[in-house]
């Protein structure tokens, strides 16, 4: 690992103005589950860490007349355990659960899991990739068992995040600061293509921070849940993850979301899946046809086919669960 130098910073304004203005050259340090090993990897070496896990501006879960304020800061454990979250936001407290292991989610922060680096093997083993400011993608002709179906291309990676798919469902929005101005941006948003930009997988500019995360109350009559399947049990990245919301008066459904993780460069929004619900009873008839909406337009590659029929099926897994 190459040298760098370290410092804390005593607010946010501080940090902000520690940053720069080019990517690369500074990092900041939260939780350092997804940085550290960026590192130690040869990914990344910047030339200094700012940490800003300490900043009370960043942490703790706050409850407003409209929902949930949460710091990126903030710990997923904390996030799991809150009962303003479990009572309010529940798909969140779902979600969130079914990040890593238990000694993962002590250490990762909510903002993190938005902002964490893609598991394609040929990034992370330093192949000169759209990633790392070449010009070709390898796993669109090699090892792509876990690479995306929907929406690909230029770069075949999928994001990670298991938090944002339900932070998207729920109408979440990010607020993001350079120490002296904010702005703030449906979640949905804050995620980029590879026909964007290949080489970011968000809007963060060098100098800027993620600062908090706000979230809308779920709706009366709401119902909401998070699917998850891996390659094993636990502490593994989604194949395929669904976060499904409802909003149902008099056994119809009035609005419905629905977002794919694993599949996708970013969370995937299944707008044909939710147009499928919308206005429908919740039934076998009408999971199933969110279940094919849901991959209409998939182009899979070499040895990642068997996630289209898979996707079909968790959707109407989950669409299933909730009626």
């Amino acid at each position: 690992m190459n040298n760098f130098s370290y410092s804390r910073p005593s607010t946010l304004k501080e940090a902000a103005a520690q940053l720069g203005r080019e990517h690369g050259k500074v990092a900041l340090l939260a939780g350092g589950t997804d940085l550290l090993g960026e590192m130690k990897d040869d990914l990344i070496a910047p030339e200094r860490l700012v940490s800003i896990r300490h900043l009370r501006e960043l942490q703790g879960i706050r409850s407003g007349r409209a929902g949930l304020r949460i710091g990126a800061a903030t710990l997923l454990v904390d996030v799991v355990d809150s009962p303003a979250v479990r009572e309010q936001i529940p798909l969140l407290a779902m979600a969130a659960e079914k990040v890593g292991t238990p000694q993962i989610r002590n250490m990762a922060t909510l903002g993190g899991n938005l902002c964490q680096r893609p598991r394609c093997w040929y990034f992370r083993n330093n192949y000169p990739c759209y990633k790392h400011g070449g010009n070709v993608c390898y796993s669109a002709t090699g090892e792509n068992e876990y690479h995306a179906i929907l929406e690909a291309g230029p770069s075949f990676i999928v994001h990670p995040s298991d938090t944002a798919p339900a932070l998207i469902a729920l109408g979440a929005t990010v607020r993001i600061s350079t120490g002296g101005r904010e702005r703030t941006v449906p979640l949905e948003q804050f995620f980029i293509s590879p026909r964007q930009d290949p080489s970011r997988e968000n809007i963060l500019q060098p100098n800027e921070i993620l600062t908090e995360i706000e979230v809308p109350s779920a709706p009366p009559g709401s119902k909401a849940i998070y699917v998850k399947e891996m390659v094993r049990e636990t502490w593994d990245f989604a194949l395929c993850s669904v976060a499904a919301m409802v909003t149902v008066k008099d056994g119809v459904v009035g609005d419905a979301r629905v977002v794919l993780g694993g599949v996708a460069p970013f969370p995937y929004r299944a707008a044909r899946a939710e147009a499928a619900l919308k206005g429908r009873r919740l039934d076998e008839t009408s999971a199933a046809a969110a279940g094919a909406a849901a991959v209409e337009g998939a182009r899979p590659l070499a040895k990642n086919a068997y996630k289209v029929p898979l996707t079909q099926a968790v959707v109407t897994r989950a669409v299933l669960s909730l009626a």
